[in-house]
């Protein structure tokens, strides 16, 4: 069955988390994700304070950019999340926005080498294991958690093949950003390779009396073509309709993005969670 979950947009502050967390909770959304975007919201702050806002709800961090974080401090905030709130974490990873990275003066030469170092050391260190290496850029000598957790899965943020690929073989899930149409979610599948392993794909989404209008703005934003095969918008019946073409494309959990603008964060996830998720 597809899970249905949806964004909290780090174009909203901080302060308006707890509502719209425990709006998702008690409307019985399966997953809330944050995003961890510079120079906007932490991933992790936000998503321990959500956690800790509700009872049932999975959060996901989607994701951590890996130039940003040392691998051990990943670790340690990972692990001490997956304890704190077992089997309602999912954390992912990736190589962020290079303009950004490049802004803090953390862009590296080959963003693959270090997401394949990078994840191949956290997974480790997650795993409880004694980690030393000396690779390219991730470097660390005798480095273990005291607390790891039993189990933490990882997922890779990818767009490229030879990211794709190494999220298939390495990772424990894949996330398809925005703007990924179902043609390109069965090509991702197919280079991802691995069928039993999750993929979660962002869409975007609007619902009201003005959702075309505010899903052109983002059209022009994002600097899509077209809003066909990238946008869902509408009653419960459409949204739910287009869901299920991600779905059938591969994707293991559709992720509704609202647009920054939407006049009611709050009633998006009640409407994601009680009026589309029964139509799935």
């Amino acid at each position: 069955m597809i899970r249905l979950g949806a964004v909290f947009l780090p174009q909203w502050a901080p302060e308006r988390l707890r509502p719209v967390a425990e709006a998702a909770d008690q409307a019985g959304l399966d997953e809330l994700w944050l995003w961890e975007d510079c120079f906007w919201e932490s991933g992790i702050a936000t998503a321990s304070a959500a956690l800790a806002w509700t009872s049932r709800l999975k959060v996901g961090v989607g994701l951590l950019p890996v130039p940003l974080r040392n691998v051990a401090i990943t670790a340690m905030e990972v692990a001490t999340l997956h304890r704190l709130f077992p089997g309602r974490v999912q954390v992912g990873i990736g190589h962020g926005v290079q303009d950004w990275m490049a802004q803090v003066g953390a862009k590296v030469d080959s963003p693959v080498t270090l997401l394949r170092e990078y994840l191949d050391a956290l997974k480790a260190l997650l795993r409880g294991e004694t980690v030393t290496t000396h690779g390219r850029y991730v470097h660390l000598d005798a480095v273990a958690l005291v607390w790891p957790p039993a189990e933490a899965p990882i997922f890779v943020g990818a767009v490229g093949p030879r990211t794709l690929r190494l999220s298939g073989s390495d990772a424990d899930g894949t996330i398809l950003t925005g703007g990924t149409t179902p043609t390109r979610t069965r090509e991702a599948r197919q280079l991802i390779g691995a069928d039993d392993k999750p993929a979660v794909v962002y869409l975007h989404a609007a619902t009201g009396p003005d959702a075309g209008v505010r899903l052109e703005a983002e059209r022009v934003r994002w600097g899509y073509e077209s809003l066909d095969d990238v946008a869902v918008f509408g009653d419960a019946a459409t949204v739910a309709a287009g869901v299920r073409r991600w779905a059938d494309a591969g994707a293991t959990t559709v992720v509704l993005q609202p647009t920054p603008d939407d006049p009611d964060p709050e009633g998006f996830m009640r409407f994601v969670a009680q009026d589309v998720k029964p139509l799935l």
